[in-house]
C-alpha cells in the first residue's frame, strides 16, 4: 500500500481529496495537513511516500515544502494539486521533482490519472534494482499509456469522440472554445463539454478559463500535441 498525505488548507477541497483517494486501490491515506509546518511534523512521525500538495496556504507555501524535501534529501514523492496555473510556479514545481501537477479544479479522472501513473513508477521502481535500456526506455515512453483506463466514461460513445476529435484536429493551431467544437460538430454545447474534459483529464488538452465582466465564464483549450498519442486508446 502507497502511503499518502493530503496537504490542503481547505477542507472542502481535502475531504474531495480524501473521497478520491479512497476510490483507488494500492493507497492509505496516512494523514492530512492544513500547513506546511503541520506536514514536516508528520514527515518526522509517519512513513509517507507520497503527498497530495497545494500551493496556496497561510504561512508558508507550497513550494517551501518541496525546498524542504530536497534539503533534506526525503524519499518522498509529490504530486501537485493546486489553483496556481501560471508557468513560473509550475516550472519551479518541476524542477524540484514534482511526479505531476493537476490544475484546480479537476473531475476524479484526471485524479485517478495521476494516481495510477504513479502507482506504475512505483511498480517500476520496486521490480528490481539493475535495468536495461530497452526496459527503461518501454517504461518512460510509455508510462502515460499505463496509467490511462482504455474505457470510456459512461455517457460517452467513441463515435462522437471521433467527432470531437476530428474538431479539434482543425482548430488546434490556437485557443479554441465550447462553442467552436459545438459548431463543428453540430451537437449542443454541454454535450461537446464533456467530451472536451475528457480530453483535458486525458493531458491532450489544457484549459484555462477566461472571466469577463458580464456572462458566463469561458473555457480556452489549448492542444497538448505531447500527449496526442493517449487517444489512440479510445478511438
Amino acid at each position: 500500500m502507497i502511503s499518502v498525505l493530503i496537504v490542503e488548507d481547505d477542507p472542502m477541497v481535502a475531504e474531495i481529496n480524501k473521497r478520491y483517494l479512497s476510490k483507488l486501490e494500492g493507497f492509505r491515506l496516512a494523514a492530512t495537513a492544513s500547513s506546511v509546518d503541520e506536514a514536516i511534523r508528520v514527515l518526522g512521525e509517519e512513513e509517507i511516500q507520497l503527498i497530495l500538495l497545494d500551493i496556496f496556504m497561510p504561512g508558508k507555501q507550497g513550494l517551501e515544502l518541496l525546498t524542504y524535501l530536497r534539503k533534506h534529501e526525503l524519499e518522498v514523492d509529490v504530486i501537485m494539486i493546486s489553483a496556481a496555473s501560471d508557468l513560473e510556479r509550475i516550472k519551479k514545481a518541476l524542477r524540484y521533482g514534482v511526479v505531476d501537477y493537476l490544475i484546480k479544479p479537476f473531475e476524479f479522472e484526471r485524479f485517478h490519472a495521476a494516481l495510477a501513473g504513479y502507482q506504475e513508477q512505483a511498480r517500476f521502481a520496486d521490480k528490481q534494482e539493475a535495468v536495461s535500456q530497452q526496459e527503461l526506455d518501454n517504461y518512460l515512453l510509455h508510462r502515460d499509456e499505463a496509467a490511462v483506463v482504455e474505457d470510456l466514461p459512461k455517457g460517452l460513445t467513441k463515435d462522437t469522440l471521433k467527432q470531437v476529435w476530428d474538431a479539434v484536429q482543425k482548430l488546434k493551431a490556437g485557443p479554441f472554445s465550447t462553442d467552436d467544437v459545438a459548431q463543428l460538430v453540430g451537437i449542443s454545447r454541454v454535450s461537446v463539454r464533456k467530451y472536451l474534459n475528457f480530453l483535458k483529464d486525458i493531458g491532450i488538452l489544457d484549459v484555462k478559463v477566461i472571466y469577463g465582466t458580464v456572462g458566463r465564464p469561458v473555457y480556452q483549450h489549448e492542444y497538448n500535441a505531447f500527449k496526442e498519442h493517449l487517444i489512440k486508446n479510445f478511438l
